[in-house]
């Protein structure tokens, strides 16, 4: 019998109340979905049961206990049933701490499932923050959840919209303690996770651009001297390694030029500066890849929507040009023995 060399990957369903039930059986409907990968869906076969008469699919659907027994056919949803989630306290667009706790029950699965190796990458669906929080969960998001249940110190946020893509020097935080998060070794950092992270893409020789901080990147110190002081020495540093990155390039002008194709990643310096530009290109297909994991973890880059939850609605762009990347960089991790 041939090898099936499809990934693995786990879909996370996100808040049971949000869209993220909706949009993953909107991706499932799709053939793509399993010519990429063998897709396994983490949550609760009660909502997906739900999401399936709110999006008018007639898709047969499997619960299974084990990734073991995925068969990742086309036309067959295939649910490992955390049954967490009692669709009577979980209704469509409604915040609640029955949702928060069990879209982060999803996460930790999910991770766990990768850290041991029985799911390749993992695919995530929108959380929300104040369900969460209701939920007695103190994270800001998934990078958060993730860093943490892997151990891992050193990671980054990273946007794709096709060929465009973008990595965060901080994210949810305020601009005040962003500005103070600019500092040489974190730059470094990311340029490094940047560099990693294209490569992971399939490009072999990442160009990597690094943004200024301030108006016109400091204006020679005219609007501020972060540039100088902490931005380039990173850029020389890692160039000294043999990273192919140059900068710090003014804010307003560099997206443009990555957007062009003449680099292949932007490093920007806070959450905005770079959520912007990927947002006006790709408002309904962004990806967003957390850099720098032992695992491979790409998620949706849009919110729980409550405002059309349960409607049917939802575009799930998204969430198949989310696991066209996760599955393609798992391909490349299995390429490279790691």
């Amino acid at each position: 019998m041939a090898v099936d060399r499809r990934p693995l990957v786990g879909i996370t369903i996100g808040d049971p109340a949000g869209i993220g039930p909706e949009v993953v059986l909107k991706a499932l409907a799709e053939e793509k979905m399993y010519t990429l990968s063998r897709p396994l869906v983490i949550g609760d076969a009660r909502i997906m049961e739900r999401a399936l008469g709110l999006c008018h699919l007639d898709l047969p659907l499997k619960v299974i206990s084990s990734p073991k027994e995925v068969e990742g056919r086309f036309g067959l949803v295939e649910v490992l049933d955390l049954q967490n989630a009692d669709p009577d306290l979980c209704s469509p667009g409604q915040l609640s701490a029955a949702c928060g706790r069990a879209a982060v029950e999803y996460v930790f699965k999910a991770t766990d499932l990768a850290l041991a190796n029985e799911v390749d990458a993992i695919v995530t669906a929108p959380l929300n923050k104040e369900a969460m929080r209701a939920a007695g969960f103190a994270y800001d998001g998934h990078t958060e959840i993730l860093a943490e249940r892997t151990g891992t110190k050193d990671y980054a946020m990273m946007l794709v919209v096709g060929r465009f893509r973008v990595i965060h020097v901080s994210t949810h935080c305020s601009l005040r303690e962003a500005i103070e998060k600019v500092k040489t070794p974190r730059v470094l950092s990311v340029i490094r996770l940047a560099e990693q992270a294209v490569r992971g893409l399939g490009v072999r020789r990442p160009r990597v651009a690094v943004s200024g901080l301030n108006p016109h990147a400091g204006e020679h110190g005219l609007f501020g001297d972060e540039e100088a002081r902490e931005i380039a020495p990173a850029v020389e540093e890692a160039k000294a390694e043999g990273i192919e990155a140059t900068g710090p390039y003014p804010p307003d002008t560099i997206y443009a030029r990555a957007k062009r194709g003449e680099f292949d990643i932007v490093v920007a310096m806070y959450h905005d500066q770079g959520h912007i530009p990927i947002k006006l290109v790709g408002f309904h297909w962004g990806v967003n890849v957390t850099v720098g994991l032992s695992i491979i973890r790409a998620s949706v880059d849009h919110g729980t929507a409550f405002d059309i939850a349960g409607k049917g609605i939802a575009d799930a762009r998204s969430i198949v040009e989310t696991a066209k990347i996760a599955a393609k960089m798992a391909r490349s991790r299995k390429k490279a023995g790691r």
